[in-house]
């Protein structure tokens, strides 16, 4: 089998996803509806150029180069959030014969489970970068495609809760209840943050789609 990359068809994405195999599963999901989120911004960016927009322009290259950069972040944790997947079944899969082969076990195990939580939650800080750049254009951008950056908005705040589920499925593998504690409280702080951005983009759009 073809290991997964961003060079899949979406057809042949859409169908492993859809199989039995494990891998991609909902962390690679959520950093596809990312980048397509990201994508939805760039695109607006794009058609935000001329004489027209030209006092927004530094606001909107701005904008355009973070896109770029968050996209190339959603490919690097699609890919991670597949390798931390196969880390973690390999750590489970270790002998656990002797005393010796338990500890090593278990300790294999806790380092997976805070790496399928640290890709996730990169993730989340992606989106809130991400959103914070959309929201920033939301007044400026043009007004035919303002929709589409709307659209952007609700990308990333999904794929964000997506990997805020992936952090807090994943939490239960950590015995380190402080570390637990911690990683939850900063995905938290990280989602409330995502949301007041995404609430304050879509009021932008609706408002601006409301005017004639």
């Amino acid at each position: 089998m073809t290991p997964i990359n961003w060079d899949y068809s979406i057809r042949d994405f859409v169908q492993q996803s859809s199989s039995s195999s494990p891998t991609p599963g909902g962390g690679s999901v959520a950093a596809l509806a990312a980048a397509l989120g990201a994508a939805m911004t760039s695109m607006v960016c794009n058609l935000t150029q001329g004489e027209k927009y030209a006092d927004f322009q530094p606001l909107v290259t701005d904008a355009l180069a973070k896109m770029q950069h968050f996209t190339g972040q959603c490919e690097a944790l699609l890919a991670a959030d597949i390798a931390s997947f196969d880390t973690y079944m390999h750590a489970v899969k270790l002998p656990a014969g002797t005393d010796e082969e338990k500890t090593l076990r278990k300790q294999a195990i806790q380092l997976a489970a805070i790496r399928a939580i640290d890709v996730p939650l990169e993730l989340m800080k992606a989106c809130k970068n991400g959103l914070e750049s959309t929201e920033s254009i939301a007044n400026a951008a043009n007004k035919n495609v303002i929709s589409d950056l709307g659209i952007g908005a609700i990308m990333m705040k999904a794929a964000a809760e997506s990997a805020l589920l992936t952090v807090q499925i994943n939490l239960n593998s950590l015995k380190d209840a402080e570390l637990s504690s911690q990683y939850s409280d900063k995905a938290n702080r990280l989602m409330e943050a995502i949301s007041t951005l995404h609430v304050q983009t879509l009021k932008t759009v609706q408002t601006r789609i409301a005017i004639n």
